[in-house]
């Protein structure tokens, strides 16, 4: 399986730097609150400063949206709707321990992480421009098309991950308690993202490797190196249907 962002959107944005981590043996049954905490203080130590939309990363997303002809205070990033629920509710919601880490390392680098079920992909998964006809599934079960144009985490079925970029993952491939390998991507666009997402990608290895097991693969791509192939050992066949 090859994950990889399209030439068009790379050309249409060409500060993209994106993180990747690979992982397995994923389990529901351990505890990451101190974790989570701790990165949840560091978010809300940078709030305290003023609010996310004001933070350097927030404003690139907001720059990225307004450029696709979406309302950036409507449609916002994944980082930024976690920032924001984060200040007017004084924490996070808790969902699954690997989402919960993923969430509070989001908020901690006001950057969006999305964590992907690695058996509920179909072949390659691209950031693309949507064509109109993939199928994105709601995470209340329903199913939606993304409109010609919106870009998206496509596979080869055919299949929307996520919907308008970083704003909103699939149900489908949500990580839920059956889950064992996870796709984890981070992407920026601010000034600084090579350095941040380095430390972001970091930061995930030392905690996915404390709570459950080392990440079989990690890296970053950039225009240069656009494309990651996921290591075979940690795929396993079709995704499982429902």
């Amino acid at each position: 399986m090859r994950f990889q962002h399209s030439a068009p959107l790379r050309a249409a944005f060409p500060d993209l730097v994106a993180g990747v981590v690979v992982v397995t043996g994923i389990t529901p049954d351990v505890d990451v609150a101190p974790r989570v905490e701790t990165f949840t203080d560091r978010a809300r130590a940078r709030l305290g400063a003023g609010p996310e939309g004001g933070l350097p990363e927030i404003q690139a997303w907001r720059r990225a949206f307004a450029a696709m002809g979406l309302k950036p205070t409507q449609y916002r990033c994944a980082s930024e709707a976690l920032l924001r629920r984060l200040r007017l509710d004084g924490d996070l919601p808790r969902l699954h321990p690997l989402v919960d880490l993923c969430n509070a390392v989001s908020v901690a680098y006001a950057l969006p992480v999305a964590a992907l079920d690695l058996d509920r992909i179909s072949g390659d998964l691209t950031v693309r421009h949507a064509d109109g006809d993939e199928e994105y599934v709601t995470f209340a079960g329903g199913t939606e098309q993304p409109e010609p144009g919106e870009v998206i985490f496509a596979d080869a079925a055919g299949r929307s991950h996520a919907r308008r970029w970083t704003n909103r993952q699939s149900g489908w491939s949500a990580v839920r308690a059956e889950t064992s390998r996870v796709l984890i991507v981070a992407e920026g666009l601010h000034a600084t993202a090579a350095g941040d997402l380095a430390g972001l990608v970091d930061t995930l290895v030392v905690e996915v490797a404390a709570v459950w097991s080392p990440p079989v693969a990690h890296t970053l791509l950039t225009g240069l190196a656009p494309a990651f192939d996921v290591p075979s050992g940690a795929t396993a066949g079709p995704p499982r249907r429902r």
